[in-house]
Protein backbone atom coordinates (compact mmCIF):
# COMPACT_ATOMS: atom_id res chain seq x y z
CA UNK A 1 0.00 0.00 0.00
CA UNK A 2 1.42 3.21 -0.74
CA UNK A 3 1.14 5.48 1.75
CA UNK A 4 4.02 8.41 1.20
CA UNK A 5 0.82 10.57 -0.37
CA UNK A 6 -1.40 10.54 2.03
CA UNK A 7 0.91 11.26 4.86
CA UNK A 8 2.29 14.17 3.07
CA UNK A 9 -1.57 15.25 2.48
CA UNK A 10 -1.37 15.51 6.46
CA UNK A 11 1.49 16.79 7.05
CA UNK A 12 0.31 20.17 5.62
CA UNK A 13 -1.96 20.63 8.59
CA UNK A 14 -1.11 18.50 11.72
CA UNK A 15 2.18 16.55 12.60
CA UNK A 16 1.82 12.35 13.38
CA UNK A 17 4.55 10.76 15.45
CA UNK A 18 5.98 7.76 13.81
CA UNK A 19 3.37 5.52 15.96
CA UNK A 20 0.49 7.87 15.15
CA UNK A 21 1.10 7.77 11.33
CA UNK A 22 1.85 3.67 11.61
CA UNK A 23 -1.82 3.50 13.51
CA UNK A 24 -3.38 5.53 10.62
CA UNK A 25 -2.05 3.56 7.49
CA UNK A 26 -3.36 0.24 9.87
CA UNK A 27 -7.22 1.92 9.17
CA UNK A 28 -6.88 2.57 5.97
CA UNK A 29 -8.44 0.03 2.98
CA UNK A 30 -6.43 0.16 -0.23
CA UNK A 31 -8.46 -0.82 -3.08
CA UNK A 32 -7.65 -0.66 -7.06
CA UNK A 33 -10.63 0.49 -9.05
CA UNK A 34 -11.29 0.21 -13.21
CA UNK A 35 -12.03 3.04 -15.47
CA UNK A 36 -15.69 3.54 -15.25
CA UNK A 37 -16.15 2.00 -12.05
CA UNK A 38 -18.54 3.17 -9.70
CA UNK A 39 -17.67 3.92 -5.79
CA UNK A 40 -20.38 4.85 -4.64
CA UNK A 41 -23.94 5.55 -6.19
CA UNK A 42 -26.88 7.91 -5.50
CA UNK A 43 -29.47 6.83 -2.86
CA UNK A 44 -26.45 4.48 -1.22
CA UNK A 45 -24.97 6.10 2.45
CA UNK A 46 -21.37 6.83 2.21
CA UNK A 47 -19.29 5.03 4.32
CA UNK A 48 -15.71 6.04 3.45
CA UNK A 49 -13.77 9.43 2.70
CA UNK A 50 -11.76 8.05 -0.44
CA UNK A 51 -7.89 9.53 -0.54
CA UNK A 52 -6.66 9.23 -4.34
CA UNK A 53 -2.82 7.98 -4.57
CA UNK A 54 -3.31 7.66 -8.47
CA UNK A 55 -6.00 8.32 -11.03
CA UNK A 56 -8.63 10.35 -11.02
CA UNK A 57 -12.56 10.13 -9.64
CA UNK A 58 -15.14 12.59 -10.14
CA UNK A 59 -18.34 12.92 -8.01
CA UNK A 60 -21.95 14.05 -10.22
CA UNK A 61 -25.57 13.81 -9.87
CA UNK A 62 -28.21 12.93 -12.68
CA UNK A 63 -31.01 15.73 -12.78
CA UNK A 64 -34.65 14.21 -13.62
CA UNK A 65 -33.72 14.83 -17.28
CA UNK A 66 -30.50 11.99 -17.11
CA UNK A 67 -28.06 14.72 -17.45
CA UNK A 68 -25.00 14.88 -16.03
CA UNK A 69 -24.17 17.87 -13.37
CA UNK A 70 -19.99 17.24 -12.31
CA UNK A 71 -19.31 18.69 -8.62
CA UNK A 72 -16.07 17.50 -8.14
CA UNK A 73 -12.84 15.75 -9.33
CA UNK A 74 -10.06 14.12 -7.39
CA UNK A 75 -6.50 13.36 -8.89
CA UNK A 76 -3.96 12.28 -6.56
CA UNK A 77 -3.35 14.05 -3.77
CA UNK A 78 -7.24 14.86 -2.97
CA UNK A 79 -9.79 13.51 -0.70
CA UNK A 80 -13.71 12.85 -2.00
CA UNK A 81 -16.91 11.89 -0.33
CA UNK A 82 -20.73 12.36 -0.71
CA UNK A 83 -20.08 14.92 2.11
CA UNK A 84 -23.69 15.13 3.21
CA UNK A 85 -24.58 11.55 3.41
CA UNK A 86 -20.87 10.44 5.29
CA UNK A 87 -21.49 12.66 7.93
CA UNK A 88 -25.32 12.63 8.47
CA UNK A 89 -25.32 8.90 7.78
CA UNK A 90 -28.14 8.99 5.32
CA UNK A 91 -28.91 7.82 1.50
CA UNK A 92 -26.32 10.14 -0.67
CA UNK A 93 -27.34 12.33 -3.62
CA UNK A 94 -24.21 11.83 -5.69
CA UNK A 95 -22.06 9.14 -7.77
CA UNK A 96 -18.45 9.11 -7.59
CA UNK A 97 -16.98 7.28 -10.44
CA UNK A 98 -13.14 6.14 -11.60
CA UNK A 99 -12.45 8.16 -15.05
CA UNK A 100 -9.98 6.13 -15.56
CA UNK A 101 -7.52 3.34 -13.34
CA UNK A 102 -7.12 4.60 -10.22
CA UNK A 103 -5.85 3.64 -6.80
CA UNK A 104 -7.18 4.73 -3.29
CA UNK A 105 -7.11 4.72 0.41
CA UNK A 106 -10.82 4.31 1.88
CA UNK A 107 -11.18 5.74 5.41
CA UNK A 108 -14.39 4.59 6.94
CA UNK A 109 -16.60 6.49 9.23
CA UNK A 110 -16.08 4.36 12.25
CA UNK A 111 -12.77 4.51 12.16
CA UNK A 112 -12.21 8.33 11.23
CA UNK A 113 -14.34 8.62 14.87
CA UNK A 114 -12.25 6.28 16.16
CA UNK A 115 -8.98 8.04 15.21
CA UNK A 116 -10.64 11.10 16.93
CA UNK A 117 -10.32 9.60 20.34
CA UNK A 118 -7.41 8.02 19.37
CA UNK A 119 -5.17 10.82 18.16
CA UNK A 120 -7.43 13.69 18.29
CA UNK A 121 -5.09 16.10 16.56
CA UNK A 122 -6.88 14.28 13.57
CA UNK A 123 -10.26 15.76 14.77
CA UNK A 124 -7.98 19.09 13.67
CA UNK A 125 -7.39 17.75 10.51
CA UNK A 126 -10.52 16.95 9.41
CA UNK A 127 -12.28 19.86 10.49
CA UNK A 128 -9.88 21.65 8.06
CA UNK A 129 -10.77 19.50 5.23
CA UNK A 130 -14.26 20.04 5.92
CA UNK A 131 -13.86 24.13 6.33
CA UNK A 132 -12.29 23.95 2.96
CA UNK A 133 -14.34 21.73 0.85
CA UNK A 134 -17.73 24.41 2.29
CA UNK A 135 -15.66 27.49 1.57
CA UNK A 136 -14.78 25.67 -2.02
CA UNK A 137 -18.47 24.66 -2.47
CA UNK A 138 -19.60 28.10 -1.41
CA UNK A 139 -17.43 29.75 -3.62
CA UNK A 140 -18.14 27.20 -7.14
CA UNK A 141 -22.31 28.41 -6.21
CA UNK A 142 -21.19 31.78 -6.16
CA UNK A 143 -19.18 31.89 -9.33
CA UNK A 144 -21.67 29.93 -11.05
CA UNK A 145 -24.05 33.24 -10.30
CA UNK A 146 -22.13 35.36 -11.08
CA UNK A 147 -19.34 34.65 -13.51
CA UNK A 148 -19.14 33.99 -17.54
CA UNK A 149 -18.49 30.60 -18.80
CA UNK A 150 -14.94 31.68 -19.60
CA UNK A 151 -14.03 32.79 -16.04
CA UNK A 152 -15.63 29.53 -14.87
CA UNK A 153 -13.03 27.97 -17.24
CA UNK A 154 -10.49 29.58 -16.10
CA UNK A 155 -11.39 29.28 -12.34
CA UNK A 156 -11.36 24.92 -13.14
CA UNK A 157 -7.71 25.52 -15.23
CA UNK A 158 -6.19 27.09 -11.48
CA UNK A 159 -8.37 24.64 -9.63
CA UNK A 160 -7.14 21.55 -11.31
CA UNK A 161 -3.78 22.68 -13.49
CA UNK A 162 -2.95 18.91 -13.74
CA UNK A 163 -6.40 17.99 -15.47
CA UNK A 164 -6.77 20.39 -18.39
CA UNK A 165 -4.99 18.16 -20.91
CA UNK A 166 -6.38 14.77 -19.66
CA UNK A 167 -10.12 14.87 -19.18
CA UNK A 168 -12.45 14.65 -21.83
CA UNK A 169 -13.85 17.90 -22.76
CA UNK A 170 -17.39 16.68 -22.13
CA UNK A 171 -16.18 16.61 -18.27
CA UNK A 172 -14.98 19.94 -17.88
CA UNK A 173 -17.82 21.52 -20.24
CA UNK A 174 -20.28 19.84 -17.28
CA UNK A 175 -18.41 20.98 -14.40
CA UNK A 176 -18.49 24.61 -16.08
CA UNK A 177 -21.83 23.98 -16.62
CA UNK A 178 -22.19 24.39 -20.40
CA UNK A 179 -22.81 21.96 -23.25
CA UNK A 180 -19.95 20.07 -24.80
CA UNK A 181 -20.82 22.03 -28.32
CA UNK A 182 -20.47 25.41 -26.12
CA UNK A 183 -17.98 24.31 -24.27
CA UNK A 184 -15.72 23.68 -27.83
CA UNK A 185 -16.65 26.93 -29.70
CA UNK A 186 -15.63 28.56 -26.34
CA UNK A 187 -11.71 27.28 -26.06
CA UNK A 188 -11.88 28.18 -30.02
CA UNK A 189 -12.20 31.00 -29.65
CA UNK A 190 -10.13 31.70 -26.70
CA UNK A 191 -6.93 30.64 -28.40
Amino acid sequence: MNTGLILENIAKHIQLTPDEAAHFVGMLKPKSLKRKEVVLQEGAVCRNSTFVTQGCLRSYNLDKNGFEHVMAFAPPGWWIADMYSFLSQKPGILYIEALEPTEVLLLSKENQEQLYVDIPKFERFFRILIENSLVSSQQRVLNNLSLTAQERYRNFCKKYPTLIHSLPRKQIASYIGVTPEFFSKMVKNMK
